[in-house]
């Protein structure tokens, strides 16, 4: 059975807040170089969504920082639950076609029921199952998860331990997005402290 889930008014506002907070706390902590102020330097994105997240469609700016001291200037860019790193889709287009595409057989009921080529959700998936498991975010945090989390069954085995309640997938993706925040900076060491907790 696949997920209903709607990017509605509600989590759209929690995904820009999120953001918002993230990039406060990223410049108050100052230039991790030389200490100096960071000034808001936000960049345009063309985000997609795919059938999966077309309300996602109008976040058109990446927030970003920029030091402020002459000779220094550089770039420090706040984890993100809207983005997946430099990835064109949304964070939650990538969440959702890794879980739907497990529960269909054939590249077109992939493509018809996400609007995303099965080509790019299978690199998704692959990703998902090798690429994350081996980074470094799941290495230090996969003893949260007891049981151990399936890898094969990755994005939706990690969705489902945020499940609390059992039945609100909506809040359990935002959690998720919210765990793997940190993956989507190079540039702020630590990117998971700047993440709200939820």
């Amino acid at each position: 059975m696949l997920p209903t889930f709607t990017l509605g008014d509600k989590i759209l506002q929690w995904l820009v807040d999120t953001d918002e907070e993230s990039c406060r706390r990223v410049a108050a902590a100052r230039c991790p170089y030389c200490a100096g102020p960071l000034h808001r330097g936000d960049y345009a994105r063309k985000p997609r969504g795919g059938l999966l997240a077309v309300a996602g469609e109008v976040f058109s700016r990446r927030l970003s920082l920029c030091c402020g001291w002459d000779g220094c200037r550089r770039r420090s860019t706040p984890p993100s639950v809207r983005f997946l790193g430099r990835r064109v889709y949304l964070g939650v287009a990538v969440l959702m076609a890794g879980i739907v595409s497990r529960a269909l057989t054939t590249p077109r009921e992939v493509k018809r029921a996400t609007g995303i080529p099965f080509r790019t959700v299978g690199r998704w998936r692959r990703w998902w199952q090798t690429g994350f498991p081996e980074g470094r975010l799941f290495q230090e945090q996969q003893g949260r998860f007891l049981p151990p989390l399936v890898i094969a069954a990755l994005p939706a085995s990690l969705v489902e331990r945020f499940d609390r309640a059992g039945r609100d997938f909506a809040e359990a993706l935002i959690r998720t997005l919210g765990f793997v925040a940190p993956l989507t900076t190079t540039s702020v060491a630590d990117g998971a402290r700047f993440v709200r907790a939820q």
